[in-house]
């Protein structure tokens, strides 16, 4: 039986219908009616969420674990109809869509088993000296403790695992701070599904009310109420540059400023060296192409750049790549918005005097052909626009004469979450030089791989320096994540009657 979505939002407990509606816009299958956010519905879910906040705060461990648990299990009751309806709304494939629904559920379970084993708090306890001269010392105990409610922003192209349920709110639910979701108005219909299973697990382990608040898009201002409401203490968004920004201004305005975690993208350079490409230039041609195509090349961490030694093993790297990507067939983006930006992106490429394509593609509508071009590294320096990410499919290669031009290639990037160096061991010197470099310029800097894939583990950082994201020192993905929701605190000299819960360890 098809899943037929109600449409409305979810307010502290309640569905809430809205004064309007907008219909959404499926790759394929029928369009459904969703109630339109309003600032006086985001006013009402942190007002929830902030009542919410000291009774969640206050509950164990074990059982905000068994929430995320809950959570987890929720989701997957409801996996054929997350899938139906998230195959209609993205047009991706349905082992896509399982494969994130799985990360997502799998996200949950992760943070209850971190937050089980407690390092996360990072306490610390220095014992008084009460005989200390000249003056004595006082007993300190230091505590990781909540934030408060936090805003998320669902993203475009995760509807699963960056979305309603995905690393931010499960980071944030684990850390013990109540979460209130403007939801995407792409996936509509899988953000509603994942906003049930949620309810259900707090129905199901006694959570409060206000610790889960779903408002649908399709109003900008529902997002500047959201980052503006005084109650919300910070912010994870996954999304464009521009949008990032914006919101991140609006937080840094308020009369009290609050952190804003924006995950903004990046063009991910791949640096292949001059042995590497002379032992392996097809090979890594074929994965580069492979790892810029897949899920039409809509990832965040999608390569878009290749920077290679110019010569007879560059035509070979190249002409691997081309070949590969002649056999890459259209593919259905996302969004109406995110295709229309591709192709003019596209457009814009191809009109640079500072390039000369490779290989073309004529895709139109919500379809999206891969397109290569290259350049050296002179114009790619001189045109500062040529190092700005396009959406989608499309690859530059800049051809360079020397390692010197390969290190100042690495220096003129602006911030990325990541960035590759395909290197053998004749390499090594070039690599040692460029290492350094890439690592003040991403987060994560990979050997001999390809950037797609990005695993949810302790160890993790997806982020950068800006314009990848907002704040350096965080990550979205990992267990590391639940940092950018805590707060450090110093008890000092807490009698024994106060010391309960995580402050007795």
């Amino acid at each position: 039986m098809a899943f037929t979505p109600h449409g409305k939002h979810l307010v502290g407990g309640e569905w809430v219908a809205g004064d309007s509606t907008f219909k959404s816009s499926p790759a394929h299958g029928p369009a459904h009616d969703y109630a339109v956010g309003s600032p006086e519905l985001v006013t009402r879910a942190c007002i929830a969420a902030d009542a919410a906040f000291e009774p969640y705060a206050a509950k164990s461990r074990e059982e905000r674990a068994a929430f995320l648990e809950a959570i987890a299990d929720e989701i997957e009751a409801r996996a054929a109809e997350i899938t139906e309806i998230g195959t209609q709304e993205t047009g991706l494939p349905e082992a896509r869509l399982n494969g994130e629904r799985g990360r997502t559920s799998g996200q949950m379970r992760l943070f209850a088993d971190h937050i089980r084993k407690g390092a996360y708090l990072d306490r610390r306890t220095d014992k008084a000296l009460p005989d200390r001269q000249p003056a004595p010392r006082p007993e300190i105990r230091m505590i990781q403790m909540p934030i408060g409610p936090v805003a998320v922003f669902g993203a475009s192209n995760f509807p699963l695992a960056f979305s309603t349920a995905g690393g931010d709110t499960a980071a944030a639910l684990a850390a013990g701070c109540p979460v209130v979701v403007k939801g995407h108005s792409a996936h509509p219909g899988t953000g509603e599904i994942v906003a049930e299973a949620i309810a259900a697990a707090i129905e199901k382990t006694g959570m409060p009310k206000g610790v889960f608040s779903l408002i649908q898009g399709g109003n900008r201002k529902v997002g500047e109420a959201l980052v503006t409401d005084p109650r919300i203490k910070a912010v994870g968004f996954t999304g464009s540059l521009a949008g990032g920004r914006a919101l991140f201004d609006l937080c840094a305005a308020r009369p009290e400023p609050i952190p804003f975690f924006g995950e903004l993208g990046s063009v991910n350079p791949m640096f292949v060296l001059p042995a590497a490409a002379a032992a392996r230039g097809e090979e890594i041609g074929k994965g580069w192409a492979g790892s810029l195509t897949m899920g039409a090349g809509q990832f965040c961490t999608n390569p878009g750049i290749a920077v290679v030694a110019a010569g007879p093993d560059a035509d070979r790297f190249v002409n691997a790549a081309k070949a590969a990507l002649a056999e890459v067939a259209p593919q259905t983006m996302l969004t109406d918005g995110i295709a229309k930006a591709y192709h003019d992106g596209n457009e814009r490429m191809a009109h640079s005097n500072a390039v000369t394509p490779v290989f073309t593609s004529d895709s139109k509508g919500r379809e999206a052909s891969p397109n290569l071009y290259e350049t050296n590294a002179d114009a790619f320096l001189a045109e500062h626009n040529l190092a700005e990410e396009v959406f989608g499919p499309l690859g530059l290669v800049v051809r360079v004469n020397s390692p010197d031009d390969m290190e100042r290639v690495a220096r003129g990037f602006q911030g990325q979450l990541t960035a590759t160096l395909q290197t053998d061991p004749a390499d090594a010197d070039l690599a040692r030089r460029l290492l350094p470099v890439l690592a003040e310029k991403a987060g994560r800097v990979l050997a001999n791989g390809y950037p797609t894939g990005v695993e949810v583990v302790d160890s993790m950082v997806h982020g950068g320096p800006y314009p990848a994201s907002t704040n350096f020192g965080a990550t979205s993905v990992g267990t590391l994540s639940i940092r950018r929701f805590l707060r450090p605190v110093a008890f000092q000299n807490l009698p024994d009657y106060l010391l309960e819960g995580d402050l007795l360890a």
